[in-house]
């Protein structure tokens, strides 16, 4: 199993907060890291609302749900039953205690105000990427530590020794689990296809209705050809034909499904900071390659 650098923090979590929840996008290795040998030895019960059983009962009586079950619980895959959230925020409120809820989910509460509302003050939120190079490799990155430390020790431009068509591998590879376990550049395409065909076609649909569904793919596939651009919603709505409105909209359920991200200005000014335009950037670089057609070759 690959160590995730998040682990440190999530376990620090689970031993001063009532409720921790990862989230991240689709197949990152959420459920993975929620099944630690470290929480497994705990005794942590564990259910995932992918199994259509547990998320009717939960669904059906959300309050009894909640207080049947046997804590410390791991519940996975959370967003689908966002009824739950307030019978969770009553349990705590009724005994709190660290470590009582462990919760996994595919989209940002953060994004989702009456969720993020329920477990204010009662919650931590982290993020899970898709793996790092740093991960795969088994080392801790260093780059941003010694960029602004006060002396900066730079080891030679060389990424390691990789030849070229080797660095762009990686780069085009990316950093999801199931994508880098793909032997071929076309079965990672493929994998790709039916990755983003099930987050936009049915993860989408679950979070909100839309009047069209082909949207946000399109949005998506004009962002790639964007990514590291300020982010201009002027620009997108006129190359896609879509009212403002309802672009910041969609855009919202990239964001929410983790699939994009802003990056905000740095600014010594901290007014400056939040009202500069961001720049919007893909959540992996094998994803945003597929998205453009890159190859090595190309």
């Amino acid at each position: 199993m690959i160590h995730r650098h998040i682990t440190a923090r999530l376990l620090q979590a689970l031993g001063d907060t009532p409720a921790v929840l990862i989230n991240g996008a689709r197949q990152t290795g959420k459920s993975t890291l929620a099944q630690l040998p470290e929480l497994v030895k705990q005794g942590r019960q564990y259910l995932t609302f992918d199994d259509p059983g547990v998320l009717a009962a939960a669904k059906q009586d959300p309050n009894g749900f909640i207080a049947g079950l046997n804590t410390p619980v791991t519940l996975d895959e959370v967003q689908h039953v966002p009824e739950l959230f307030p019978a969770i925020k009553m349990a705590i409120d009724r005994k709190r205690e660290a470590g009582r809820f462990l919760l996994t989910g595919s989209a940002n509460v953060s994004l989702l105000p009456k969720l993020s509302e329920s477990l204010a003050g009662r919650m931590e939120l982290l993020t899970l990427w898709p793996f790092s190079q740093g991960e795969i490799n088994g080392v801790k990155e260093g780059f941003l530590d010694a960029l602004f430390s006060k002396r900066p020790a730079w080891s030679s431009g060389e990424a390691n020794g990789l030849q070229r068509d080797e660095l762009f591998g990686k780069v085009l590879t990316g950093g999801y689990p199931l994508a880098i376990a793909r032997a071929t550049g076309a079965r990672r395409k493929a994998w790709f296809q039916s990755y983003l065909t099930t987050i936009l076609y049915r993860d989408v649909r679950d979070l909100t209705n839309i009047a069209d569904v082909t949207a946000v793919p399109r949005l998506l596939s004009v962002v790639a050809t964007r990514a590291g651009s300020l982010l201009n919603f002027a620009d997108l709505s006129r190359t896609l034909g879509l009212p403002q409105t309802t672009l910041k909209r969609y855009f919202a359920l990239l964001e929410a499904t983790f699939l994009v991200e802003l990056l905000r200005t740095r600014s010594s000014n901290l007014g400056q900071r939040v009202i500069q335009t961001p720049k919007v950037y893909l959540n992996d670089t094998g994803l945003l390659a597929h998205l453009l057609g890159l190859t090595v070759e190309r």
